[in-house]
């Protein structure tokens, strides 16, 4: 399923938008938004295709629909280790949506809520769209150890929100469970709320293991507003799909407020939720397969990059980007970007302020979500370009 000749370019140049192969020129390789080059699993597409079927395509529940909670519901007891209720999760239509809705419900104009840094500029374009404050926490790389003591001084009366991405996008850095009890102790003795955004959490990599924050306590849950998609795990971008679960009635009450979703102003589509069932409830293997093919691609992204005058890689935990460190060039992360897209023809994403905060400067991130003959040769061409 992920050799290939299972990825069909001539789609992706019609259909494969954000950074990627419609919006490059022709002879560009996109290693840009974290997006597969692979279809999706075949049963997602038959499910679609049997309810369309009927030609029935209604309204749905504003909190979703009875089988997408109750498989979300059941993903997060069996592999999340969070005994929770379907009645406290409801679809969005995105997980990047799931972390706006959050901070609108969770946050005021003079409030601060902590991000970390680098992150994906997502955490940040939410905080500040609800008048709040972002505040940057640095996080290093993989097994460097987390300075704790430093994020309770960036803790003010302010305070409401700590923001967690959990594999972090994009370092790739699984955190441990002994760091989520960290994060979680400094929460409770500060009274935060937790958002959790673990859209990542399916992509994770030997012998590195995921633990929802969620799962630590009881307490800690119900102060824990928990957010996943679909885009990552499943290749489901276009169908604008994700999932909220609240810790407690009481914030569940305030995200469907927040939302919108009553008064029918926004919600999550029909197709989404059958896709995102199909993927919970039958796609297991599909998903198994998937994390192996990127596990070799890992290994021959991480090798690749190591390679190259100036360049080094530290192979990422979870994620399927690589986050290269360039600063051996001599030059910033935009000169190195638009060097390798103007004579490699190959596109990254710069670490730039604008994408992932300024922890990022000295970084470029490449995805990896494709196929060996398509990462090898633009391995190859920023090898001859830099080197």
């Amino acid at each position: 399923m992920f050799e290939h000749s299972s990825i069909d370019l001539g789609i992706l140049k019609k259909r494969a938008y954000n950074l990627r192969w419609a919006t490059v020129p022709e002879g560009v390789i996109p290693l840009t938004a974290a997006d597969p080059d692979f279809p999706c699993a075949p049963e997602i597409a038959d499910a679609v295709m049997a309810y369309t079927r009927d030609r029935y395509l209604c309204y749905t529940p504003p909190a979703g629909m009875p089988e997408f909670r109750n498989a979300m519901a059941e993903f997060f007891t069996t592999r999340r280790a969070i005994h929770c209720d379907p009645s406290l999760i409801f679809p969005v239509d995105s997980a990047a949506s799931g972390i706006y809705i959050t901070c609108r419900a969770f946050l005021a104009p003079g409030d601060e809520a902590i991000i970390f840094d680098p992150v994906d500029f997502l955490f940040r374009y939410s905080v500040e769209a609800v008048g709040a404050t972002a505040i940057p926490f640095a996080i290093p790389q993989n097994c460097d150890a987390v300075d704790f003591e430093k994020l309770e001084t960036l803790i003010t009366p302010a305070t409401r929100m700590l923001c967690l991405c959990n594999p972090l996008n994009p370092t790739g850095k699984v955190f441990t469970r002994q760091e989520l009890m960290q994060f979680a102790a400094i929460a409770d003795k500060h009274d935060l709320i937790i958002l959790s955004d673990e859209i990542w959490s399916d992509i994770i990599f030997a012998p590195h293991s995921f633990t929802s924050i969620a799962s630590i306590s009881p307490e800690i849950a119900k102060r824990t507003v928990t957010v996943t998609g679909f885009s990552k795990s499943y290749g489901l971008a276009g169908l604008r799909i994700g999932a909220v679960m609240a810790g407690t009635t009481t914030h569940f009450d305030r995200l469907m407020e927040a939302s919108l979703h009553n008064a029918t102003i926004h919600g999550a589509n029909v197709l989404g939720q059958v896709a995102a069932t199909t993927a919970l409830t039958k796609c297991g293997p599909w998903l198994s397969e998937f994390v192996s093919h990127l596990t070799d691609m890992r290994d021959i992204c991480v090798s690749g990059l190591n390679q190259i005058p100036g360049f080094t890689c530290v192979a990422p935990e979870g994620c399927y980007v690589a986050f290269a460190n360039i600063s051996g060039t001599g030059k910033t992360s935009k000169e190195v970007a638009d060097h390798i897209l103007e004579t490699a023809k190959v596109a990254v994403v710069p670490g730039l302020p604008q994408w992932f905060g300024s922890g990022a400067e000295g970084f470029i991130r490449l995805s990896f979500a494709t196929s060996a003959t398509i990462l090898q040769d633009a391995l190859s061409r920023i090898k001859n370009s830099v080197g």
